[in-house]
């Protein structure tokens, strides 16, 4: 099964945060093990946003987050937002399709 890292942060300047983010996926394609990634707004809590990572396995993912362009695109995320963000590590147990 799949292994999805989320984050959880706060911006006023997700404008910003998105041009970093193609940014990184331009400059991390060859070498990331990222399957998919999801920026989504959360429409009840202004200004707040949640980055969700998916990839084969949790090893994988750790192994990506020593890629020199994802901890630069982990400092810049860090740069922009509004407090700290919040991490968490998930292994997927169950997935299903409809």
């Amino acid at each position: 099964m799949a292994f999805i890292q989320t984050i959880e942060f706060r911006t006023s300047r997700i404008d910003d945060f998105l041009e970093l983010a193609k940014k990184h996926e331009l400059d991390n394609a060859s070498a990331s093990s990222v399957t998919r990634a999801l920026t989504t707004v959360d429409l009840d809590n202004s200004d707040t946003y949640m980055l969700m990572v998916e990839f084969p396995s949790h090893e994988e993912a750790m192994s990506n987050s020593e890629l020199p362009s994802t901890q630069a695109f982990a400092a810049g995320l860090g740069e922009l937002c509004d407090g700290e963000p919040s991490f968490h590590n998930l292994d997927v147990i169950l997935e299903q399709e409809f």
